[in-house]
């Protein structure tokens, strides 16, 4: 993912959608309430019917795909309208597939050899991740020192909470995080309440 959609919203939603139906009504409020970029995992057997979706109606959404683990996951993606893929992790045919899919890509990383080697491919931004589990704002702090090129986007255990803090840092630009997003408010299909969430979020930047 080039940094500068990284630096588009300060935060990102990470949606786990069960239902397709839900999908373009919960962008909409997302975007309406000022976070264009939307990532949906790949999660559950609706999700590229999800990203389609939302790909069609909801011209203002920046949708794109997470968990994205193989080459295969890469395609349907792509064929379902994503704009962007962000990995778990960074093998090296997982990033060969995403490069050629000529999306803008986050490739997943949680070890200074692993930044390295993205790095090495010539990308710059990257997901951190599990962010909280592999060691939080203090691991990144202390990453913008040898690495000071770099810019992540922490996801994993982020909450409403902890984002200012992780946002504070110089390298990064945005978080990523389901809390934008609760089963609860989803289900009872409560967009104005998810309007107003998205909005404390993106006013943060």
């Amino acid at each position: 993912m080039s940094e500068k959609l990284l630096q588009r919203a300060p935060v990102v939603p990470v949606v786990v959608l069960d239902d397709a139906a839900a999908a373009v009504p919960l962008a909409r409020a997302l975007v309406d309430g000022g976070l264009p970029v939307i990532e949906v995992t790949l999660r559950t057997p609706s999700a590229t019917e999800v990203v389609r979706r939302i790909a069609a109606e909801v011209p203002d959404a920046v949708v794109g795909t997470g968990t994205v683990c193989s080459p295969d996951d890469v395609r349907r993606s792509a064929e379902a309208g994503a704009r962007f893929l962000v990995s778990p992790g960074a093998s090296a045919r997982l990033l060969d597939a995403m490069e050629d899919s000529g999306l803008d890509l986050l490739p997943g990383t949680s070890t200074i050899s692993e930044m390295l080697a993205v790095a090495e491919r010539g990308h710059t931004a990257m997901k951190f991740f599990p962010a909280e589990a592999a060691g939080g704002r203090p691991f990144l702090n202390a990453v913008a020192g040898p690495l000071p090129d770099l810019r992540f986007c922490p996801t994993g255990g982020v909450t409403a909470d902890s984002a200012p803090d992780y946002l504070a840092l110089p390298n990064v630009p945005c978080v990523g995080g389901t809390w934008l997003t609760p089963p609860d408010l989803v289900a009872a299909g409560d967009w104005d309440r998810i309007r107003a969430v998205a909005a404390t979020a993106a006013a943060l930047g």
